[in-house]
């Protein structure tokens, strides 16, 4: 047994190689973003490097993602899942090498000696044999590259699950955060529209008594009940979008939001975290852990390609062993009891029917699909990230315009009223005033909000806290 092993996996590991060379395909965006270098006056971290609990300064934000990561059952499956493949590919890797077993056997019985001469007769021996052998089952020669690019298919399988759970992580801090800022947005409109509602209310009352006191019309009443109505509309359907967000959150965190949570921070505090430096394009490359996934799979993909024109060529399978076997157990292991047996089997492809061509077929136009879908993995991250950059630099412009339409419009009002109660004016530009006040007031939140959530767009795309994961 021992002259033989060292031949065997010689002449198993120096196969061929069918696999296609990969070489990473030729990134298909530009080198740098749009107007990148435009957006900032100085360098900032780099997302990668910068883990979400620095880029995140909320207390209780921090404390919302800590529990989805921990108790996210979509995150859950997600790891269990690169166990499943880790399992697969270990399998899989195991098959490039002999499989060797120990077996011992003991035998005892009685035979009829006459009847085994063709005479009728009882007499009979009583014999013994004992064996002790090891064995190599079916272990395929892999001159092909067959059985090494299994091993490898199943090894980049298991890489790309790895990322595709550093993605889904970076994925669902995104939800997270996206679903908190709308509670945030939420919370801070609804505070808007309960003041307004108290205010117009007030406003109504006043407008009564004017109409009992044959001061105003009937008119101006009723423009001012719907005002109110409008308000109170309005502070309906954030309310429900409140529950909503509040609804979402508890699913992302696992279903329970622990209690009682830290003080937020308003929306306003929170547009300032610590800035990015975007880089060049070709760092999403080794920090977006999608693109990283695709490329896994395009490395299988070659792999696949190898397997398939393997099938073309004979498959040469061995089966040997080598032991001892005697009818006396104190004498078993001896040189003159050594037995052994070594026996090749080949399978020569003839008539396949095209099946063999069918799959390589298959294998080719997999991997075609699998450079197309890791091309457009990274042609999305580019668009994400210079989406999310023009953003940083005309979303600030338009928080600052809103911010300014909003003085504006409340020095409005202010004329008005003051207009209206010196009699110059009747009471439908007061209506109009308050009304655009309101409008532009919710619009500036939901401003202020995009603008925050911009901040977490570009920490995603540029692959935040991947490299400290």
């Amino acid at each position: 047994m021992h002259k033989f092993i060292p031949c065997v996996l010689t002449l198993a590991l120096a196969g061929c190689q069918l696999a296609p060379e990969y070489q990473r395909p030729d990134s298909p965006v530009l080198e740098s973003y749009p107007d990148a270098e435009s957006l900032t006056d100085e360098r900032g971290f780099v997302a990668a490097e910068l883990p979400w609990q620095d880029f995140f300064a909320d207390p209780q934000l921090q404390v919302l993602i800590g529990q989805a990561l921990e108790n996210n059952r979509d995150l859950q499956a997600a790891v269990y899942r690169i166990e499943e493949t880790r399992g697969l590919y270990r399998v899989q890797n195991a098959e490039r090498f002999p499989s060797l077993g120990i077996g011992a056997d003991a035998t005892r019985g009685r035979f009829n000696q006459g009847t085994a001469a063709g005479v009728a007769g009882s007499g009979g021996s009583i014999s013994e044999t004992y064996s002790v052998s090891a064995t190599i089952s079916a272990f395929e020669l892999d001159f092909w590259g067959r059985v090494a690019n299994l091993s490898t298919a199943a090894r980049a399988e298991y890489f790309a699950s790895i990322e595709a759970q550093r993605a889904f992580r970076l994925s669902l801090i995104r939800d997270v955060a996206t679903t908190y800022l709308g509670l945030r947005e939420a919370v801070e409109r609804i505070a808007l529209a309960e003041a307004t509602v108290i205010s117009r209310r007030e406003g109504l009352r006043i407008a009564k008594v004017r109409l009992d006191a044959g001061i105003t019309s009937a008119l101006d009443f009723n423009q001012a009940e719907a005002l109110l109505t409008q308000a109170e509309t309005q502070l309906a359907s954030i309310m429900l979008a409140r529950a909503e967000n509040q609804n979402l959150l508890a699913v992302l965190t696992g279903g329970v939001v622990a209690e009682p949570l830290p003080e937020p921070l308003s929306l306003e505090q929170q547009s300032s975290p610590p800035a990015l430096d975007a880089g060049l394009s070709s760092s999403l490359l080794v920090n977006r852990p999608d693109i990283l996934a695709a490329e896994q799979r395009l490395i299988a993909a070659k792999a696949n390609i190898g397997i398939a024109r393997a099938a073309f060529f004979p498959q040469v399978s061995l089966i040997g062993s080598f032991g001892y076997a005697s009818s006396e157990l104190d004498n078993l292991i001896s040189s003159s009891d050594e037995t052994w047996s070594i026996g090749p089997s080949i399978t020569l492809p003839i008539f396949d029917f095209g099946r063999n061509r069918g799959n390589l077929t298959v294998a080719q136009a997999r991997d075609n699909i699998a450079i197309a879908e890791y091309e457009s993995t990274i042609q999305t991250a580019f668009n994400e990230v210079a989406d999310a950059l023009a953003g940083r630099r005309y979303l600030a412009e338009q928080v600052d315009a809103q911010r300014r339409n909003t003085e504006t419009l409340q020095r409005v009002v202010n004329l008005a009223r003051k207009r209206y109660q010196e009699g110059v004016v009747n009471y439908i530009e007061v209506l109009d005033a308050e009304r655009s006040l309101f409008d532009a007031e919710q619009a500036f939140i939901q401003t202020r909000r995009a603008e925050v959530q911009n901040l977490v767009d570009l920490y995603v795309a540029l692959g935040g806290g991947t490299l400290e994961q």
